[in-house]
């Protein structure tokens, strides 16, 4: 009680002035602030160091003594306080040796374009909160849906600002377009017939029961990604009704096994709402042949949705496209921005074949979202969204298709680079061959290495493996000189589980140099391990004998 009392007189000795200050853009303070914001990233940025060695007790007390919410602060001070306590404590996602995140480092012309989305305040829920937003989004929709299907100039005049179609819809990350794939997928296959009025109004289990079906089943690898699942449990048709299919030893679907959960799913009366092919799997990169996974769902007459959230960029590199051939076959396709198009977190797409797909899902209200109005928000999971199609648009034009296919093919080069490094120095070994830019590798310690090139490890062997490989990653980690990050691989043929060291190579700074720092300081963490591990061990022999 005695804080609420402090708050309201805090608030009653507050000016109108200084309020409506707040809010207004004075050109030297604005300056002013942003110069002194800059400087503390630029210094931060330029660290090498990943993280802080520091724990994370000694920020939760720094924030804590920051947030009285009692008084007032003045900007300044509030810039200083992020300054010293909050960007130093960071995790500098822009360190070339920084090797374990899917995102990285974004390139200078957003940090401009992202005070103007934040000044303009657009909200892409509605044409008249984003007026000329809404033109934008929908023409960078038309170039990726163009890269993607090749449809002719004249389908893109019709359909790119037409109020009657969609040709895509802009989320904030790849688990909602994921979503929003298998919500239309769904909404296709259980949709509305003269005397039903479709899963969306009547539900799932009066859509089953009016289609004869006893379930229905969304298909994809056991590399898929995790929001599949999700996205079975939101949509109300069960994780467990996610069939998961084998891949081969290069991380990708196999295509018998496919077949033959296809074929199963016909004979037993399930109803099959999509085949889920991955173009870059979260854990190695790997590549599903989506030609053929194309072909497959084409035959079943079910849905084709491509999740190419990581390996999308692909479709700029002359050299690297073909590992991308099929994908125009795909109903629906998945995009993450944040990704390898190299901008901030919250930025995704998700992509339609066919125009009229996302009319299955459409929202309409009596203040908004009115039929014929060209809202975004219309056919979208999401409501008010930012305007981030600008940031999108802008890398489509400055970067440009070039500019992406350099760093696809600069990126796929220092992976290779890398895995030589680690055949050569003959102590890892590369779990999976790498197919795009992320490397999956383990660090073999001496009294195991003959052993694993004669094929002789046995399950002793390679639980050991696991826990000093999980040792390694935590240590460098915790350490912040360096950093990859780890996964456990359970689906390769031969069904051990393996805990991998995952390199995603992303950054355009990052040079051979880094590369062999990171692998130096990992085989010098793996040493010490071992030496402590020995020391202990002896001491117990020691200690048995007395």
């Amino acid at each position: 009680m005695n804080m609420v009392r402090g708050a309201l007189r805090a608030n009653q000795e507050v000016s109108r002035d200084q309020i409506l200050r707040l809010f207004s853009v004075s050109s030297g303070e604005a300056k002013k602030h942003r110069e002194m914001a800059l400087s503390y990233l630029r210094t931060f940025l330029k660290r090498p160091q990943v993280t802080a060695s520091s724990g994370l007790e000694m920020v939760s007390r720094q924030i804590d003594a920051a947030s009285n919410g009692n008084r007032q602060v003045a900007f300044s001070a509030y810039l200083k306080f992020l300054g010293e306590n909050i960007i130093p404590q960071s995790s500098n996602m822009a360190s070339p040796r920084c090797i374990g995140h899917m995102t990285s480092v974004v390139p200078g012309f957003v940090w401009t374009l992202g005070d103007l989305i934040v000044g303009l305040n657009q909200n892409l829920v509605k044409r008249e909160a984003s007026r000329a937003l809404t033109v934008l989004e929908r023409k960078t929709l038309s170039m990726l849906h163009q890269a993607i299907y090749g449809r002719g100039e004249e389908f893109y005049d019709a359909q790119a600002q037409s109020n009657s179609s969609t040709l895509g819809i802009m989320t904030s990350g790849a688990t909602i377009s994921n979503l929003a794939a298998l919500w239309i997928a769904r909404n296709l296959s259980l949709g509305s017939l003269e005397d039903f009025a479709g899963i969306e109004a009547e539900g799932v289990g009066a859509a089953l029961a009016h289609y004869g079906s006893q379930q229905a089943v969304i298909i994809c690898s056991s590399f898929a990604h995790y929001s599949i699942r999700k996205a079975a449990g939101i949509l109300g048709l069960g994780e467990r009704n996610v069939i998961s299919t084998p891949v081969d030893r290069r991380g990708r679907v196999d295509l018998a096994a496919l077949q033959r959960n296809v074929d199963d799913c016909r004979h037993r009366g399930f109803r099959l709402l999509a085949i889920v092919a991955t173009a870059g799997t979260t854990d190695c990169g790997s590549i599903d042949p989506l030609d053929e996974v194309g072909e497959i769902a084409a035959v079943a007459g079910t849905h084709f949705h491509v999740d190419a959230a990581w390996g999308a960029p692909l479709l700029f590199s002359r050299r690297y496209r073909r590992k991308l051939a099929g994908i125009q076959r795909a109903d629906s396709v998945t995009i993450d921005a944040h990704k390898q198009f190299y901008l901030p977190i919250g930025n995704s797409v998700l992509l339609m074949r066919h125009p009229q797909a996302s009319s299955v899902i459409e929202k309409q209200t009596s203040y908004m979202l009115q039929e014929g109005s060209g809202d975004l928000g219309n056919r979208s999971l999401e409501g008010s969204r930012p305007g981030s199609a600008l940031l999108l648009h802008a890398a489509l034009n400055i970067i440009g298709p070039r500019g992406y296919g350099w760093l696809i093919e600069d990126n796929i080069r220092k992976a290779k680079v890398m895995s030589r490094k680690l055949r050569e120095r003959g102590l890892f070994e590369l779990v999976v061959p790498p197919e795009t830019n992320i490397v999956l590798y383990r660090y073999i310690p001496p009294g195991t290495r003959k052993k694993r090139q004669n094929g002789a490890l046995n399950a002793s062997d390679n639980l050991f493996i696991n826990q000093l490989n999980e040792r390694i990653q935590k240590t460098q980690s915790d350490a912040g000189r360096a950093f990859v990050s780890r996964t456990t691989v359970e689906n390769l043929p031969g069904g051990c589980s393996i805990v991998a060291l995952r390199a995603v190579l992303a950054n355009p700074f990052t040079t051979e140099a880094d590369i062999d720092f990171v692998i130096q300081d990992q085989i010098e963490i793996a040493e010490q391990l071992l030496r402590s591990r020995s020391t202990v061990e002896a001491s117990t022999r020691v200690g048995n004998a007395n």
